[in-house]
């Protein structure tokens, strides 16, 4: 609970404390253009080329450039090399400072010096052609620009038979990192030659002598056809960022590499806070990024913790851009303001830790938390800064309404809500057919009792419109949440927390003529107790009376609960953040930047090993977020370890394949995605398989540009070794599996490519974006529940029925639990103002016009699948998303201003 309550005071200090690299890239105002960010949802910031630029620019050079161009003798080449720098949009007194003697010792000769290397090689030397080292010249004459993008020039002189510059080498001899945008060279016979370079440039005193950082040019290579003169550059590059696998990481650091979960826990602090690593035999788990700290006193198998705000390691250029930065600051000051007044209200007040009344958690988006007047007037006498709080914040102490109760305040009480969330809520990716009554565990009978459910035809035969249950399957008419087998295994240990209480439970619906579902039974499971123990499985129907009627909502609210916990360390955190990162580390240690592959899969890696990080640091740590605020508590991880053993499989992430493994779709030929939907209006895989239909022809499209064979696939072996070690290096947990899908022909590479990118993407951001706008109104999702239903007879019971709203909001999470999981779920829901989504990419990232051509037309197809989802929200006949209350379904709507505004599908994993 500590962390909890300094939750939003160390996201602030995170924002203020955070290393300068962090808060530097991505800032301040424009040299030469504006780059405003998006206005409204549909703007689209200015993507000038970055060369165009620059070229613009040097038609107007600084004093000290105006010196005479080398005159290029006929048989050489003059040459220059357009440099953009960003540069942070607010710096400290102590970085102005650092700047400015950066700038006075580049003037007496600590100068940055560039280099040209030629794609081809010198016969007479082995090695490939080089330019003489060029200062870069303006650093000085620029020092008081006021501009995000600064401009600097190298002039060059090279023997005409030198060929194509196919890599610029930087040597940093400042004192201070510098982040390169772009550079332009300019001058060759084949053109300008653009290398998009967007990474930071450590200074030699880091680097240590002469190691310049190597950016090559935004043409595509094969490694069969890495041209000669940068063969050796390529693998050079290669091992650097591979690391040599041994010592601590600095924050300088560039190299990628894999360690199990061991850091989660902090046995220092105190008894309670160890935790099981993930990753092994016993608790098997994908990899994540190695940082190699030292291990605890308290167990020397533990990696010890760097708390937040302290930088945990990532890659340098994997460090959020300064616009991100931000959004999380904005976010820290609201989680101040808004965790502050419940913990006050909370530790001086007992009686006010539950909500009194539906009219309590109203308030919070009304006006704010508000003290009784006999508390206020102490509190504001003993305590005057809560009085400036409360009087400076107004605003910002009101939660923003959610959607959920901004068309219809109860709507969240209803049947057909709740169901209709089930394919179109927060976590529409569980929802299965049901192939066999009644459902059956999978799990021993020998410790948890009679596989089969307790859900008879007697409980369902009045809600299926006439038919048998025999028919009602046979005509695909049953759909079923099932969180049985996940659940059970925790319970005892999840029920013997203190304020955790949990079942594992079982949901029937039934499809209606009209295309929506209505809950026909919830069937609630504890371990049995003892043989034929009748409290181990309970099942509820609709009410039929008021005391039913408390008694179902309670039973909703559990499978609310269980969904939550579900949604959030499997669905979301297991498959699209903790399963994504092998992937992403293996692509920068086995693939050059110039492979096209790693071109096409940059975009949707940005920013998520940084997001990962800050996870472990933060959310899924020891007494982190998300044990704190979701019913399984401690045991969350070892819930995501659970269900990545026994459930994940990559062949089986893709949509497609997902929906007919849920028994959601069959296959159809004659249907436009090759599948038949059996719920028509099921608006997540509607809108999904445009989104995946679209990714997957221009993986198609991309892949066929540069593999003609399966030849040519099976011999890139840089490709080879990426899929290779993401599999055993990555996850090698299960790196026996039989069902890795090949990677062998052109058509497999597709494949992979599309899943990969849809589950960076469409997956992840249907997934995220709609937790506020849905789970913001904790009675609708509540992630924690501190209740069992009781049982007439019990104490428990009388006092439902005494006081029915009363008892339920005291199942629900407390005062200081809701309010800061409102917090949380607000910034996770948040899109930053330096966003790039789905279908957008710098138009600089490669120089092959087919690839070029394949990537307008993806960008054109997902604009199309955005205005065909535009038109499905206004069609009265699709009753999921139309409707009175009924809210639209834009989590797949690709474009988004920034905010929380439930839509918007980022290229990467952000957040």
């Amino acid at each position: 609970m500590a962390s909890m309550e300094l939750l939003g005071r160390s996201l602030l200090q995170g924002s203020a404390a955070a290393p300068r690299g962090a808060r530097e890239r991505g800032s301040g105002g424009l040299c030469v253009a504006s780059l405003g960010g998006r206005q409204g949802r549909r703007a689209v910031r200015s993507k000038a080329p970055v060369g165009a630029l620059a070229e613009r620019v040097v038609l107007a050079p600084s004093p000290a450039e105006r010196v005479a161009r080398p005159e290029a003798h006929p048989q050489s080449v003059a040459a220059r090399a357009v440099v953009t720098v960003r540069r942070k949009r607010k710096e400290d007194a102590k970085g102005r400072v650092a700047e400015q003697m950066d700038a006075y010792a580049d003037k007496v000769g600590r100068s940055v010096l560039l280099e040209l290397v030629s794609t081809e090689t010198d016969p007479r030397k082995g090695g490939p052609k080089k330019s003489r080292k060029s200062r870069l010249v303006g650093w000085f004459e620029k020092r008081d620009v006021k501009a995000e993008l600064v401009v600097y020039t190298a002039e060059f002189t090279v023997d005409a038979a030198f060929g194509e510059p196919g890599a610029v080498t930087v040597l940093n001899r400042h004192q201070r990192e510098f982040f390169v945008e772009s550079i332009v060279v300019e001058g060759f016979p084949s053109g300008p030659a653009h290398f998009a370079c967007r990474s930071w440039v450590q200074p030699t005193r880091v680097t240590g002598g002469n190691n310049p950082r190597v950016f090559f040019s935004n043409r595509p290579y094969l490694p069969a056809k890495t041209p000669p003169g940068l063969r050796e550059l390529r693998r050079r590059e290669l091992k650097e960022l591979r690391g040599s696998g041994a010592g601590e990481r600095k924050t300088t650091d560039r190299a990628y590499d894999y360690d199990v979960y061991n850091d989660l826990g902090n046995p220092d602090k105190g008894p309670g806070l160890e935790r099981p690593f993930l990753g092994g035999e016993k608790m098997p788990y994908p990899r994540r990024m190695r940082t190699a700290r030292p291990s605890t006193v308290t167990d020397g198998d533990a990696e010890s913790r760097l708390e937040y705000p302290e930088p945990i390691y990532v890659s340098r250029d994997e460090e959020f851009e300064e616009g991100k930065n931000e959004m999380i600051s904005e976010g820290a000051i609201k989680a101040i303001l808004h965790n502050f007044m419940p913990l006050l209200v909370s530790s001086v007040s007992p009686d006010s830790r539950d909500f009194a009344g539906f009219h309590d958690v109203d308030n919070l988006f009304k006006e704010g938390l508000r003290l009784k007047q006999a508390l206020h007037d102490q509190l504001f006498q003993k305590i005057p800064f809560v009085r400036k709080i409360q009087e400076n914040s107004e605003g910002l102490l009101r939660y923003d309404t959610p959607d959920i109760i901004k068309k219809d305040k109860f709507a969240w009480l209803r049947d057909d809500e709740f169901a209709r969330q089930a394919l179109a809520g927060i976590n529409p990716v569980n929802i299965e057919r049901l192939r066999e009554f009644p459902p059956v565990s999978k799990l021993d009978p020998a410790v948890y009792g009679p596989p089969e459910s307790a859900i008879t035809e007697q409980h369902i035969i009045g809600n299926l419109d006439g038919m048998s249950v025999r028919q009602a399957l046979e005509e695909n008419k049953l759909y079923m949440l099932d969180y049985h087998d996940i659940f059970m295994p925790f319970l005892d240990r999840i029920n013997s927390l203190d304020g955790r209480k949990a079942y594992g439970t079982r949901t029937l619906f039934f499809l209606t003529a009209g295309g929506t579902l209505k809950p026909i039974a919830i069937e609630l499971c504890l371990p049995p107790m003892t043989e034929n123990c009748k409290r181990a499985k309970r099942v509820f129907t609709p009410p039929a009376d008021a005391t039913s009627i408390w008694m179902w909502q309670l039973a909703k609210a559990h499978v609310c609960s269980n969904d939550a916990g579900v949604h959030q360390l499997v669905n979301h955190w297991l498959r699209t953040h903790a399963c994504m990162e092998p992937f992403i580390i293996a692509a920068h240690r086995q693939m050059s930047a110039m492979h096209p592959i790693f071109k096409l899969l940059k975009p949707h890696m940005r920013y998520t090993l940084k997001i990962n990080a800050l996870a472990r640091q933060i959310l899924i740590n020891g007494d982190g977020v998300i044990e704190s605020g979701f019913t399984p508590g401690r045991y969350c991880m070892e819930m995501s370890s659970y269900a990545y053993d026994n459930l994940w499989r990559l062949d089986q992430e893709g949509l497609p394949a997902d929906l007919i493994r849920r028994g959601m779709a069959v296959e159809d030929a004659s249907q436009p995605h090759g599948l038949r939907l059996l719920i028509e209006d099921y608006p997540y895989a509607t809108d999904g398989l445009l989104l995946w239909s679209a990714i997957s022809r221009w993986c198609e499209a991309y892949v066929a540009t540069y593999y003609p064979s399966d030849e040519a696939v099976r011999a890139d072996y840089e490709l080879q070794s990426w899929y290779t070690e993401a599999v055993q290096s990555g996850h090698p947990d299960k790196r026996d599996a039989p069902w890795w899908p090949r990677l062998s022909t052109p058509a497999d590479l597709a494949s992979l490519l599309t899943t990969l990118v849809w589950l960076c993407s469409a997956q992840h951001a249907a997934l995220n974006f709609g937790q506020y706008p849905l789970g913001g109104y904790i009675p609708n999702q509540p992630p924690l529940m501190r209740r069992l239903v009781p049982t007439e007879g019990d104490a428990e019971y009388e006092h439902l029925v005494a006081d029915p709203h009363r008892f339920y909001l005291s199942a629900l999470p407390g005062l200081t639990q809701t309010t800061t999981f409102m917090t949380v779920i607000d910034t996770l829901s948040t899109h930053s103002a330096d966003e790039e989504y789905l279908g957008e990419r710098p138009e600089d990232w490669t120089a092959d016009p087919a690839a070029l051509a394949a990537a307008r037309e993806f960008k054109a197809e997902v604009r199309r699948a955005e205005e065909e989802i535009e038109r499905r929200n206004a069609d009265p006949a699709r009753r999921n998303r139309c409707g009175a209350g009924v809210l639209p379904y834009e989590l797949m709507a690709p474009s988004s201003g920034p905010g929380i505004t439930a839509r918007g599908v980022p290229n990467s994993v952000t957040i």
